[in-house]
């Protein structure tokens, strides 16, 4: 849920800025993954039984990475869902070990634990001051449930928890896919 008063239309710049500071969290949507959701019978740890990144997808990951690299991005901590293509996302990204965080777990599959895999997720951005920022590897259903858009593959939402509020954040911008 989003703090009264924010823009979805912020400006690029801004959002970079904040991504150069301290206790901003940048959601991104994996990069692109052609499909819906997951074939029968998909196993977390098996990729070969998951939807995974295309080779549009690999480049627009590293891109992404090059990206961070270029504007000087402040990373303290980079997590990802532990679905394939949200991890080979931040870890084509090549901005630091990259951590499973089931709290980014995919929404869409896990329809059933949609509730309690929103709350952690926001528990997990409620919680983050820095150093630097948490760079996050979700789905789109996940930061649909958290802001209420859907942003485009390998795009990054830039977020501040609200000190007010944990259920809360602030938008700051949105960083189009490279």
């Amino acid at each position: 849920m989003l703090t009264s008063g924010a823009s979805i239309a912020a400006a690029d710049p801004r959002a970079w800025e904040a991504l150069r500071g301290d206790g901003h969290v940048a959601l991104i949507r994996h990069a692109s993954a052609p499909g819906v959701g997951d074939p029968a019978g998909y196993r977390l740890d098996d990729c070969m039984t998951q939807r995974n990144l295309n080779d549009a997808g690999r480049g627009a990951a590293r891109a992404l990475g090059d990206r961070f690299r270029a504007e000087r991005v402040r990373v303290g901590k980079v997590v990802a869902s532990q679905w394939c293509r949200s991890r080979q996302t931040a870890e084509l990204m090549n901005i630091g070990p990259v951590e499973d965080a089931p709290a980014f777990n995919n929404v869409f599959v896990l329809r059933d634990q949609r509730d309690r895999i929103t709350a952690e997720g926001r528990a997990a951005i409620a919680a983050w001051g820095g150093p630097g920022t948490l760079v996050v590897g979700t789905h789109g259903d996940n930061i649909y449930e958290l802001l209420g858009f859907n942003p485009r593959e390998a795009e990054v939402v830039v977020v501040k928890p609200d000190a007010a509020d944990p259920r809360k954040m602030r938008l700051i911008g949105r960083i189009p896919p490279p």
